[in-house]
């Protein structure tokens, strides 16, 4: 495992990285997450240097942190499509398809993504694995009945554990509960994710499959781009 400094180099090298994706006239998705922070604090000094875009963003606190470095932030139902959003994310494998929503943002983080043409993510070389599931994969849900949705997940094998924040249960920006599960042991991720959408009080999951466009990985001396084939 590698110390906490170089995994901080090689963020700020995918972070900087990823400015090369974003040209004047764009509308451009902002993401969340520990890597994009430091991307939105980069893209903010390009935009005072003269770069134009419009912006829209994942989760109430992209777009407070937004706004606090000057960046303006478009509603979503205001623009017609998006041409490219940059985000982080927990696990990314070979086929990029990968697992979101440690931050509790991935309801919206998907709704940006799929109204996307591209979709490029910055991650550190640990995040980059063979087979997704190391990671616990975020399901998100609806309060009403979430315990017999946890029940189900139990009888699935899944190992479920409800995200909290303190002694209270952590709450999405789309006011719902999310429960970790343990994927680890899963061989077809596309058929999970279906069984678990099939869960009636499920809302989403944080699979994201056949999305992402573009992988950055951050890497001492650099980074390593990985596109969709």
């Amino acid at each position: 495992m590698k110390s906490p400094e170089i995994i901080d180099k090689e963020k700020h090298t995918a972070a900087e990285k990823a400015l090369d994706f974003v040209k004047d006239g764009m509308i451009v998705g902002l993401g969340t997450g520990s890597t994009f922070q430091l991307f939105i604090t980069k893209l903010a000094g390009r935009i005072k240097e003269g770069l134009n875009i419009q912006t829209v963003s994942t989760s109430n606190a992209t777009t407070e942190r937004a706004k606090s470095l000057g960046i303006e932030v478009t509603d979503f139902s205001d623009v017609d499509k998006i041409d490219v959003t940059i985000d982080g994310a927990d696990e990314v494998d070979p086929e990029l398809n990968g697992i979101k929503g440690g931050g509790g943002a991935l309801l919206y983080e998907k709704i940006i993504a799929s109204a996307s043409t591209k979709n490029i993510w910055m991650i550190n070389s640990e995040k980059f694995v063979k087979r997704l599931g190391k990671f616990p994969l975020p399901v998100e849900t609806v309060p009403f009945g979430a315990e017999h949705t946890f029940k189900r997940l139990q009888e699935m094998g899944l190992n479920p554990k409800f995200r909290m924040n303190g002694k209270e249960y952590f709450i999405s920006d789309g006011k719902h509960l999310i429960i970790d599960i343990d994927i680890s042991r899963t061989n077809d991720a596309v058929k999970l994710d279906q069984d678990l959408k099939a869960l009636p009080g499920v809302v989403e999951t944080g699979l994201f499959l056949n999305l992402c466009t573009t992988v950055i990985i951050g890497k001492q001396g650099g980074c390593e781009i990985v596109n969709r084939t």
